[in-house]
């Protein structure tokens, strides 16, 4: 379990095929957190949360296995050596919950398709898979490359981020979301266990119907 308060900008130092070209990836991570680190512990980079494998505390690396599954579902099987990374260690219990519960489980990718530029901010439009609505509400809470951000717009299939000068200079903002640039989402978790419950089968209810049905009642 994490919190999207990113702790460091790591940069990947090295990415390794597991495999065929189709199989996993074992990623190397440059980071100033890595000595502190052990193996069989888990770390969040850009909001996926991947086991550590290897140290090497003279180095300051650690490394993860990225399996099939996670490259499907992330940006992981586009990562190159010398790209930055959000990271984040597992909360501790009695640690504060300055974010929101993020489990570090990426539903999703979603596509930055405008970047505005104001005065004290940034505002980021991401575009996602319309098949999640339901997850979102308008000031909730999601997860955005491992970033705790809020939805401050929200369209039909699109979301916006308003991004602060200290998380845009202190994560991979800055960098790499770009226009056109892929993304790691996870939802809120709360919302995903509420959407559930309303749906005997387990489908993904619509928005709008949830919506009449709450005001109905």
């Amino acid at each position: 379990m994490f919190t999207g308060i990113i702790e460091e900008l790591g940069t990947v130092a090295q990415v390794e095929p597991l495999g065929s070209d189709q199989a996993g990836k074992r990623l190397t991570i440059e980071a100033e957190m890595a000595p502190e680190l052990a193996v069989d512990q888990s770390v969040s980079i850009n909001g996926a949360c991947q086991t550590v494998v290897e140290v090497d505390a003279d180095a300051s690396t650690f490394a993860v296995d990225s399996i099939e599954e996670t490259l499907r579902k992330t940006t992981f099987g586009a990562l190159t050596a010398g790209t930055p990374v959000n990271l984040e260690r597992a909360l501790q219990a009695g640690d504060r919950l300055d974010g929101h519960f993020v489990q570090g489980h990426v539903d999703a990718t979603g596509t930055v398709v405008s970047v505005e530029r104001e005065e004290t901010d940034w505002l980021y439009t991401i575009q996602y898979d319309p098949q999640y609505a339901s997850y979102l509400i308008p000031v909730g809470s999601i997860s955005v490359d491992g970033i705790s951000l809020t939805v401050a717009r929200l369209g039909d299939d699109t979301l916006t981020v308003a991004i602060i000068p200290h998380t845009y200079e202190e994560t991979n903002v800055s960098s790499a979301w770009t226009e056109g640039a892929a993304v790691n989402l996870e939802f809120d978790l709360i919302g995903k266990y509420v959407a559930r419950s309303l749906t005997a089968g387990g489908e993904t209810p619509d928005p709008d119907t949830m919506a009449k049905a709450w005001m109905a009642d």
